[in-house]
């Protein structure tokens, strides 16, 4: 039998050549709306995922895995090899037609395009309505548009989580949902009990915040606090604090240059990024994706971005929090063999893609790089806070939803969904539903397909971004933006990429492993 080294060599060479071809056409499938780039990608992740089916590899791995004298970066690549191909240990026909099924899926989300009184509404049209109009009749008619792509894809997405479960439980687990927690190094209890806490712990203060939020949008709009509905937010499925007039910052980005501020802001580190920007993707056209992503199409410097840039708050934020994803891989240490030259966990990459996303309400970043004069600052600082609280909490408990409900979805596709996703909403985030809950508005959010048992992520990145936040201020620098800082996030942080698990590397940052006080201390 060949050696470990030998073994993994192999393995890595294979790897890149075939993961390249997945990030290549899924950047062009994301970005052209193009259903023969959907098709090529359905291709591509077949054979990406027929790489991890092989049996024979599989065992392979598992036996290398129980040799002595292994080194670390061996023990490591075998421990993420066995995860990733365990999940992959299925038949041909069954991996094409997951993927099929989640690439087509994909491209109606992408080309969908509802109307509302003969005119089409983008999904930052739809932004737009939310945030700044005061006709209600719009805004609950475009509230309503958001959602209809759910109706266009519930039944075949329900069909898709029915066949993930088949596939789960012929490698012996009970569904869908208990295999990806195991083969992310998670524990599904653990995780759960987290956000069962937080919800018990940020209770008082959120039902205060929340309840003063909804005053205020009473007495804007000019109606009761009960008869606010989810039309009366600025998103559609209530992620984000709807700014007041004072913490509405898109005045000051009117003539600004989006990218240039986030090259300010990295480059204050340093940490350069603007390399980055010729193959990337950053404003809004027909037929590209409408939200943001960052992909690493190669492990070997081609690092992209789509967004959909126009001069306001939001984007600003989106694409300081997607270059910090980009800035993540950018960094880690191509020595690495090609299977741990990625984040060590999603949630690591997350961790940082918030820290920075966040910095766009920050009085420290308004002052240095968006320019804001002294008492601009000053007078904006004390609301700023108060609504960065609010925002952390909405988040929090919108993740915490989507993740509560999803789990359900996994256990029980067959039961009402449309009613317990707005039990689960009205429960946990205080939205009241719509009269009519018989719809799939939940279907309407394309993480279930195309980011399956994901979304807890978003969650545990927070809480690291919290930890890696209080940890700078404390031992490196208040002012943050510094290159000290900048230093210790590539030589500690992005360089060891893989190499360590999750809660190891946060640990070896910070000194302890992940600890949920720090996001308390912060917010609630």
């Amino acid at each position: 039998m060949a050696s470990v080294e030998t073994f993994l060599q192999e393995l890595n060479g294979e790897m890149e050549s075939l993961l390249k071809k997945v990030t290549e056409t899924s950047w062009m499938a994301q970005t052209t709306g193009d259903p023969e780039w959907a098709d090529k990608l359905t291709k591509a992740s077949t054979a990406f995922s027929l790489f991890f089916a092989n049996k024979d590899t599989y065992e392979k791995a598992q036996q290398f895995l129980k040799e002595e004298g292994l080194t670390e970066v061996q023990n490591r690549q075998l421990e993420l090899l066995t995860n990733s191909m365990k999940r992959n240990q299925l038949p041909e026909e069954i991996l094409a037609d997951l993927s099929k099924r989640s690439s087509e899926l994909n491209l109606r989300f992408n080309t969908y395009s509802p109307e509302v009184d003969g005119k089409a509404y983008s999904a930052n049209d739809i932004r737009d309505v939310l945030t700044n109009s005061d006709d209600l009749e719009l805004r609950k008619k475009v509230w309503f548009a958001s959602k209809e792509v759910g109706r266009e894809v519930e039944k075949d997405l329900i069909e898709l989580v029915k066949k993930r479960n088949d596939a789960a439980r012929m490698l012996g687990y009970t569904n869908y949902y208990e295999m990806a927690f195991e083969l992310q190094e998670l524990d599904q209890n653990e995780v759960m009990g987290i956000f069962k806490d937080f919800v018990e712990q940020s209770d008082a203060t959120y039902r205060s915040m929340k309840a003063e939020l909804d005053g205020r949008l009473a007495e804007k709009f000019g109606i009761v606090v009960s008869e606010i509905r989810p039309w009366h937010y600025v998103d559609p499925f209530f992620q984000e604090a709807p700014p007041s007039d004072a913490t509405n910052l898109d005045r000051f980005y009117k003539g600004k240059d989006l990218v240039q501020l986030t090259s300010d802001t990295f480059n204050a580190m340093g940490i350069d990024i603007t390399d980055l920007y010729e193959k990337s993707d950053l404003y809004p056209r027909e037929k590209k994706n409408p939200t943001a992503f960052c992909t690493d199409i190669d492990r070997a410097g081609d690092v992209r971005v789509l967004c959909n840039l126009t001069e306001t708050a939001y984007w600003m934020e989106t694409n300081l929090h997607e270059f910090g994803h980009a800035a993540y891989f950018k960094y880690i240490d191509s020595r690495l063999p090609f299977s741990l030259r990625s984040y060590s966990h999603t949630l690591t990459t997350e961790a940082i893609a918030m820290l920075f996303g966040k910095m766009g309400k920050d009085p420290r970043w308004l002052s240095r790089f968006l320019g804001l004069d002294e008492s601009t600052v000053s007078e904006l600082a004390p609301e700023l806070e108060k609504y960065q609280q609010l925002q952390m909490l909405i988040s929090a408990r919108w993740i915490i939803t989507f993740v509560f409900f999803e789990k359900e979805l996994y256990d029980n596709p067959d039961q009402d969904l449309n009613s317990l996703w707005w039990k689960t909403v009205q429960e946990i985030q205080l939205v009241t539903p719509p009269d009519d809950v018989n719809n799939p508005d939940w279907a309407a959010k394309i993480h279930f397909t195309l980011a399956p048992v994901y979304y807890h992520n978003y969650a545990l990145g927070e809480l690291t971004a919290a930890q890696l936040q209080r940890y700078i201020e404390r031992t490196i620098s208040q002012e943050f933006f510094t290159e000290e800082t900048g230093r210790l996030l590539i030589e500690e942080y992005f360089k060891p990429g893989a190499l360590y698990p999750w809660n190891e590397k946060i640990a070896r940052v910070t000194g302890e492993k992940l600890n949920p006080q720090y996001f308390a201390e912060l917010y609630c």
